[in-house]
């Protein structure tokens, strides 16, 4: 019975570690919810070009996902203009507010 406690409680860290290593870091939520509103919701409301896009949209791991692997591919030239700390901040406010965070929101 004790082994098997022990291997849960690993399996729990594990699993910890393992959503924690994706998480967004580095960004400024604040910055990145201005930059969003400003250069992102243009395309990214219902019957725009974008279709409707807000923070709630996607899971935090999504979110991560998006930032580290699809990199915008139906536009990528969206993008070019953001420095890479644009983008974290983008990404850090996306994914504070994702639909599984603490405060999930929209985006006002």
């Amino acid at each position: 019975m004790k082994r098997i406690s022990k291997i849960i409680a690993c399996l729990a860290i594990v699993a910890l570690a393992a959503t924690s290593a994706f998480a967004a870091e580095g960004g400024n939520p604040k910055k990145g919810k201005y930059l969003y509103k400003k250069n992102c919701k243009v395309c990214h409301v219902a019957g725009a070009a974008g279709g409707a896009l807000t923070p709630l949209s996607k899971t935090q791991r999504q979110w991560d996902r998006f930032f580290e692997k699809d990199g915008h591919k139906a536009a990528p030239e969206a993008i070019k203009s953001f420095s890479e700390q644009d983008l974290k901040d983008i990404q850090q406010f996306l994914y504070d507010h994702a639909a599984d965070s603490d405060q999930p929101e929209t985006c006002g």
